[in-house]
């Protein structure tokens, strides 16, 4: 087939809209993550508090043993009072936040996770500054500036999140079942007419994933990625339309997916017009 040149429209490529919350890497691609709610924030730091708390109940009830009664005077019991206090409010959770690279029971439950603000697992100094914190807003207020500081950012970040660097991601994102289109309207009198020849393996696959993950990128990376993928498939198409990279890529993605799924087809039928004569018996052998 000759070679035909890409026509200039070809190097516009339309973007998708973005989402509010997105991290963009050094590949140029944008990753959609999600903060929790607040509703799902309250409902998770309430499932952690109420374990500390009955963490520290269990501490006291077991310092006030009457086994332990004669080994601990009553200055010392003041002192192992307040340092199971410390260590069941900023101990404990800094722990379980570190071990668990942000997750405890609550976050658990609700399927959040505390991340750096730049999408990374959290250390010792943000689990720290977040577990100390929470003393002061969630603690000492009862939940109060945790509460109006969330409530007046989109992230639903407390004050704790702001000092660390951090935030509450969400992990528990519905399965979305990527849709499957065909020929795009404006191509439809185009499509009966033209031809598209077999394309090396490695360039159809490279189209098919970036249709897939295009709402991925950014604006100038999807651009720039459609322009160089409609370049090499203009090789194998005549004639080449006068339509956006983008929409000309989707047009012979659908219209090699048709073929191949009606050759499919086809070579179904002759498989199942054969079976009589594949399984049946030679001519005049005996049905035992």
């Amino acid at each position: 087939m000759p070679t035909q040149p890409a026509p200039a429209s070809l190097g516009s490529a339309t973007s998708a809209g973005r989402g509010d919350y997105e991290l963009v890497t050094g590949e140029a691609v944008a990753l959609d993550l999600r903060p929790a709610s607040f509703v799902l924030r309250a409902a998770g730091a309430l499932i952690d508090w109420i374990a500390y708390m009955l963490l520290y109940l269990a501490m006291m009830l077991l310092l006030s043993s009457p086994l332990l009664e004669p080994f601990i005077d009553p200055a010392a019991t003041t002192t192992a009072t307040i340092s199971a206090l410390v260590m069941c409010v900023v101990v404990v959770p800094t722990t379980v936040e570190l071990l668990t690279h942000g997750r405890s029971l609550g976050k658990l439950v609700v399927g959040a996770r505390i991340v750096r603000d730049d999408g990374g697992a959290i250390g010792f100094r943000h689990a720290f500054i977040r577990s100390l914190t929470a003393v002061i807003e969630i603690l000492m207020t009862a939940g109060g500036i945790a509460s109006l500081v969330a409530l007046l950012n989109g992230k639903a970040k407390r004050l704790g999140d702001y000092l660390a660097g951090t935030y509450s991601q969400h992990e528990r994102v519905p399965t979305v079942v990527a849709p499957v289109y065909g020929v795009p309207v404006e191509l439809a009198d185009w499509a009966r007419t033209a031809d598209v020849a077999r394309m090396p393996a490695g360039l159809s696959r490279r189209i098919s994933q970036f249709l897939r993950q295009a709402g991925g990128h950014t604006a100038i990376s999807r651009d720039r990625l459609s322009r160089d993928l409609a370049a090499e498939a203009v090789h194998y198409v005549s004639p080449v339309p006068d339509v956006s990279a983008e929409l000309f890529l989707a047009a012979v993605a659908a219209m090699r997916r048709d073929r191949e799924y009606t050759a499919l087809q086809l070579e179904r039928q002759r498989l199942e017009a054969l079976q009589p004569v594949l399984r049946g018996r030679p001519h005049g052998f005996p049905d035992r």
